[in-house]
């Protein structure tokens, strides 16, 4: 769909791609102006126009080009072949912070995304949100040591609660951000409150 934009030079695709980050991070979805995505990516704009259709396609084609960068790095780090299920969601809770320092435009425009009510893309974002999260949480549980686990109680209901704890751990701090003029998530405080949460989870669902 968008081999045009991807036949393009490197350095003119960056150029549109960090322009539209910046945009539509900066002042959401309906505010932002593809007057001046075009302005900053120093091209016309017929010719974004040419590459996507509208600003809605737009906005979509980069929220899935940011999860796939962020995705890429994310299980190029990450150690798949420890098998203790909570050892692993620790490390992943650390390779994000790793990539939120790494990449904090990115993350601005995706924690935007998630938070955006526009109603030309909010169903559309979660629908996406929704496969993100049950790809890669499958992808998370592939080669747990499940025999970790108490046998007194169902596996597969052991692992919607946790991923609905972290899920909903997720969904309050979204929230928290929205109040917030500049809508900032405080990252080091997820990570404590997600470790205490480890903790409790540990204690009840380990032998």
């Amino acid at each position: 769909m968008f081999e045009k934009f991807f036949n393009l030079d490197s350095e003119k695709q960056d150029r549109v791609i960090n322009a539209a980050i910046k945009e539509f991070a900066q002042k959401g979805y309906d505010k932002a102006s593809t007057n001046e995505i075009v302005k900053e990516a120093d091209i016309s704009k017929g010719l974004l126009f040419h590459y996507f259709k509208n600003k809605k396609q737009l906005f979509l084609f980069l929220f899935d080009h940011c999860i796939q960068i962020i995705t890429d790095d994310f299980y190029k780090k990450i150690d798949l072949t420890e098998t203790d299920f909570f050892k692993r969601i620790r490390e992943a809770v650390l390779i994000k912070m790793d990539l939120l320092a790494k990449y904090p435009d990115i993350f601005k425009f995706i924690e935007e995304a998630y938070m955006d009510d526009a109603d030309d893309i909010k169903t559309d974002i979660g629908k996406k949100v929704k496969e993100l999260t049950e790809i890669n949480f499958g992808k998370i549980y592939e080669g747990i040591d499940f025999t970790k686990f108490r046998e007194d109680i169902d596996i597969q209901k052991i692992l919607k609660i946790i991923t609905w704890t972290f899920e909903k751990l997720s969904e309050e701090e979204l929230n928290k951000a929205k109040m917030l003029p500049n809508h900032e998530i405080d990252y080091p405080a997820i990570q404590q409150e997600a470790e205490q949460y480890f903790n409790v989870l540990t204690k009840v669902f380990y032998k």
